[in-house]
């Protein structure tokens, strides 16, 4: 074979693991190959000179120096010197980028403060992920892991012209190690802690002259990283493999093709979120100067009516390691207000569903946020597979057309306890209970012993919720090109291309109240001992469907459990144009131009939960089961969008090159529909309206840039300032059980440097520093479902009735009339009275459900109507925005890292140690930046130690991640007010270590 080890390191990322000379962005090492396929189509060509990588930063093969973009490359051998082995882990290399999962079945990959703060499945990621150039609008980028890798390119910046769509804040290009006309291959095992087992390799075999096929594997299994105290059991385990098998065939000169599939599988006990925090909201005992006291027939606490479940404290308090106020949360009340179990015949008093008092109320949670308590542990499953055929023709020498297909497949099941933490015994003990004949109840559906068995989470005397994150998506694209490489002054690159994109998102939440509630609520005959044989189809009674099979095995037609499914569809097409003019023989001009139409059409499905049949009924709903889609809405647009770029390569006699460039370039990401609310009858509830759709996102980029290599490029520093007008941000929240997009206009600027420095052959040192500045524009504003009153002491926060998905607030001097009444203190009618507060509706709250009556509060002698008397129709007053920073946008990114390779017996072994520090400084969480959004600072520390055996291509490396083992909270995710407004957070990976093994040959 010819060459050495390390000089045919950049051509798999396995190999990575010698890690001789580290890390340099966008640099490859001195004598190394750059295995850079051309625009994705041809196998690795040899970089042009000894110390620049290839890159398709433009479709095209070029020079890293010569590109006018903001881009960081990483080779194979890089990848694995700093320990980058999957997406979440790329901001270590790329300033100003941060990452974080986000609580569903996507991430949030995030550059320059522009990223994926909308988890609608209508929305589209701001950052494209591209496999080979080819885009993936859904993709396993958090879940999978790095193998066989040419180099990962980091595009910085609107991309609008060559990537088109859903590239407003950049690129994420992954460029796989494509065939050589060698025979080759590499094997590579490891172990390490958490019981981890690693394997992968790869082969590559020519197939005489014209034909050459790659295969690659990896697999990774060990056990979790978090331990449930509840069940004594690791979870958040991985048990994962991917494999990679690519075809390749240059019949002559003119003609090449390759084909590539991928395919990735996971099936493990992955978290898909971290612990659940909450700041506990006791509740209210004063409203103004009205004590909250418990009258005689209340059974649920009135200042639980007052009380949000969780505060808006900060996250890094003692205090926010509790638990919400779950008597605060309506279907617990519920089942002690109007389902009563049966009567007690030895007191001949009526026996209440769910027994008194908080059931998380004495729940203290461990402060180390890799230990959890639940009673569920988490279920696991993604399969993902990508098809690319590549074909390339030179029409003539200086001509070359390019065509690639690609479809790509993708499986996601994620289940894990939805509260994330363990209750108290909730249900009353039916046993012995009669109707009010003297006759026992049915204990069909009732709790003998407290134990209720729910059809989809089976028996259990506590309070169990299950959630279930699904999608089902598929993609097609196809594109053609044509690009010229003449010799003169001129050239371009010009294409089409389109791109159809259907998905299937669900999101369940299971919980044994709910069961209990539709069954002994809504199914009972009367008499307390029979229940209706309800049906999807059943008209003639109010009931509510309940889903009979357990949670793998659903009919999906449950009424029972939360289900908001989101179908989705998008088409795209757009042509696009660069031209490339070299006005001067050191001075390029860049003019691109795309047009973008695209069509999404989303068919709204909506929620059912406790709804069923009949006109006006107490549940409110209009079907008994399923879920009935709604009519398709079509969106369309039509947007322009390119750049324009001036780029200079003085000879400035101090530096070996230089590159000085300027740009304006304008990105454009579509918008998309807000799922539909609940279908509640609005006799029941009456919602304030809320926007069905949100904007597309546009951003103008203003951006001047340098590259330049020194000391025959030992020293090497590229530097970036940029200025982004951005209109109309997406972000969400949940609000009446939706995910709400919103849209923000904002500006961004910064800085970024990246530097590297290899004074000898033994020690290398490289950095990158990235400063960002953002801020909402003048108007931004918002309502804080953590703050809904913000201050103003003329209202309050109310927990509304069990139809009513979301809190609202109320003012104070009638919430201080309904507590000083007779009828709350001795009529027991004060709990329902303040939920109908929040009604909006003429019914709501009466005492002749499923027919016109008097609201309850007509009874304390006046009239309100939340949707024209209260602020946004009682859902609270905005919060001013304006000034505040965008979310997960860090002012700054740091990380630096330095080996030194120690030569032994004349070289013949080569031992090399490296290390890296990242940081980054605080953040915030959520447009509002509070307390309760800021997230601090964090770092994180990786050493590697490699020795290696050039002359027999050997290679052992030990290696540790996070060193100090810190448990940041890098981001999180507030759930719904019925829920009581808990955090779900998340964090890094703890201190790994582990040992390999490589041998190639």
């Amino acid at each position: 074979m010819k060459g050495s080890f390390l000089a045919r390191a950049a051509c798999t990322t396995s190999i990575a693991a010698i890690a001789v000379l580290g890390a340099t962005p966008g640099y490859a090492q001195e004598g190394e190959e750059s295995a850079a396929p051309a625009a994705g189509v041809e196998a690795a060509k040899p970089a042009q000179d000894g110390n620049t990588i290839i890159v398709t930063a433009q479709k095209r093969e070029e020079s890293i120096l010569d590109v006018p973009i903001a881009i960081t490359a990483i080779s194979a051998d890089a990848l694995d010197s700093q320990k980058i082995e999957g997406g979440s882990e790329l901001l270590r290399a790329v300033p100003n980028v941060n990452f974080s999962k986000s609580n569903f079945s996507m991430y949030n990959f995030s550059i320059r403060g522009i990223g994926t703060k909308a988890i609608s499945a209508s929305s589209d990621p701001a950052v494209a992920v591209s496999f080979n150039n080819t885009p993936l609008i859904r993709n396993r980028l958090f879940e999978s892991e790095f193998f066989d890798m040419a180099r990962v390119e980091v595009l910085r910046g609107p991309q609008g012209t060559l990537y088109g769509r859903n590239a407003t804040g950049g690129v994420v290009n992954l460029i796989p190690a494509m065939p050589t006309s060698q025979f080759e291959g590499e094997i590579k095992g490891e172990v390490g802690n958490y019981d981890t087992r690693r394997m992968s390799g790869m082969v590559n075999v020519p197939l005489g002259d014209t034909l050459a096929v790659r295969a690659s594997g990896a697999w990774t299994k060990r056990t979790g990283f978090d331990y449930n105290t509840y069940t004594q059991k690791h979870v958040n385990g991985r048990d994962l493999w991917s494999t990679r098998a690519i075809a390749e065939w240059t019949p002559s000169d003119r003609f090449s093709a390759n084909f590539i599939w991928q395919h990735f599988e996971e099936d493990d006990n992955r978290s898909r979120t971290g612990k659940s925090l909450c700041t506990r909201d006791p509740g209210k005992t004063m409203i103004g100067d009205t004590p909250v006291v418990d009258g005689p027939y209340d059974y649920v606490p009135l200042a639980s009516k007052f009380s949000q479940g969780c505060l808006p404290g900060s996250l890094y308090d003692d205090a926010a390691y509790g638990a919400p106020n779950a008597e605060a949360l309506a279907f617990i009340a519920a089942g002690r207000i109007v389902l009563p179990m049966g009567t007690d015949p030895s007191t001949d008093m009526p026996r209440y569903a769910f027994l008194p008092g908080d059931p998380f109320g004495n729940v203290t949670q461990s402060k180390n946020l890799r230990e959890i308590a639940t009673s569920y542990d988490p279920v696991f499953r993604a399969k993902n597979d990508i098809f690319q055929l590549n074909m390339n023709f030179d029409v003539s020498d200086e001509v070359q057309l390019i065509s690639q297909t690609a479809y790509a497949k993708d499986r996601y099941y994620s289940s894990q306890d939805y509260n994330r933490f363990v209750s108290a015994p909730i249900f009353e003990d039916s046993s012995g209970l009669t109707d009010g004949s003297g006759i026992p109840i049915s204990q069909d559906f009732a709790s003998p012993g407290g134990i209720f068995v729910d059809p989809q989470l089976g028996p259990s005397n506590r309070l169990l919720s299950v959630d279930l994150s699904r999608s089902r998506n598929r993609q097609w694209s196809q594109e053609f090109r044509i690009q010229s490489d003449f010799s003169g002054d001129f050239n371009f690159n010009i294409g089409m291309n389109y791109l159809n994109f259907k998905s299937t998102d669900e999101y369940f939440v299971f919980n044994n109240a709910f069961s209990f509630i539709a069954y002994n609520l809504y199914n009972r005959k009367g008499g307390n001992d029979k229940y209706y044989d309800c049906q999807p189809t059943t008209t003639d009674v109010d009931c509510v469907y309940v889903d009979p099979n357990p949670i793998d095995s659903l009919n999906e037609l449950g009424h029972n459990y939360f289900l908001s499914r989101n179908l989705i569809e998008t088409e795209s097409w757009a042509i696009f144009g660069e031209a490339y003019w070299n006005v001067a023989s050191n001075v390029k001009i860049t003019a691109g131009l795309r047009f973008t139409k695209d069509t999404k059409t989303s068919t709204p499905v909506p929620s059912q939960l406790l709804l069923g049949a009949g006109t006006n009924g107490s549940s409110g709903g209009s079907v008994a089961g399923g879920y009935p889609e709604g009519t398709p809405i079509v969106q369309k647009w039509s947007e322009p969008t390119g750049r324009l770029v001036i780029d200079w390569q003085p000879d400035l006699g101090f530096t070996d090159d230089t590159l000085i460039y300027g740009s304006v370039s304008r990105g454009y990401k579509g918008g998309g529909t807000n799922p539909p609310r609940p279908d509640i009858d609005p006799f029941v509830v009456q919602y304030q309206p809320l926007p069905g759709t949100f904007k597309p996102e546009y951003i103008t980029a203003f951006e001047i840039g340098t590259k330049n290599s020194f000391d025959g490029g030992r020293f090497t520093l590229n530097a970036t300032a940029f200025y982004y007008d951005y209109q109309d941000y997406q972000v969400s929240q949940i609000v009446d059980r939706i995910s709400l997009n919103e849209n923000f206009d904002a500006t961004s600027w910064g800085l970024e440097f990246e530097a590297a420095w290899r004074p000898s052959r033994a020690f290398r040192v490289d950095a990158n520093l990235g400063y960002l500045k953002t801020r909402l524009k003048e108007g931004a504003q918002s309502i804080d479902v953590m703050n809904r009153t913000q201050g103003n002491e003329d209202w309050v926060l109310i927990r509304p009735w069990l139809q009513v998905p979301s809190n609202c607030i109320a003012p104070r001097d009638l919430v201080e009339t309904i507590l000083a009444s007779p009828l709350t203190t001795y009529g027991g009618i004060g709990f329902p009275a303040l939920g109908a507060l929040c009604g909006g509706s003429q019914e709501l709250g009466t005492f002749t459900p499923g027919s016109p009556g008097v609201p309850l509060y007509q009874f304390y002698g006046f009239e309100y109507n939340p949707l024209t008397d209260a602020p946004n129709g009682g859902r609270g007053f905005y919060a001013d925005l304006e000034g505040n920073e965008l979310p997960n946008a860090p002012r700054l990114t740091f990380n630096i890292g330095a080996q030194y390779t120690a030569f032994i017996n004349g070289g013949d072994w080569e031992l090399t140690f490296r290390g890296d520090y990242y940081r980054q400084s605080e953040s915030f969480a959520r447009v509002y930046n509070t307390e309760y959004d800021r997230l601090k600072g964090w770092g994180n520390a990786n050493l590697a130690i490699t020795l290696t055996r050039p002359a027999s291509d050997l290679a052992f490396q030990f290696y540790v991640k996070n060193v100090f083992n810190d448990a940041p909270i890098t981001d999180f995710f507030t759930n719904s007010d019925d829920s009581g407004l808990s955090t779900n957070v998340f964090t890094l990976d703890p201190r790994i270590y582990g040992f390999n093994v490589t041998k190639r040959f």
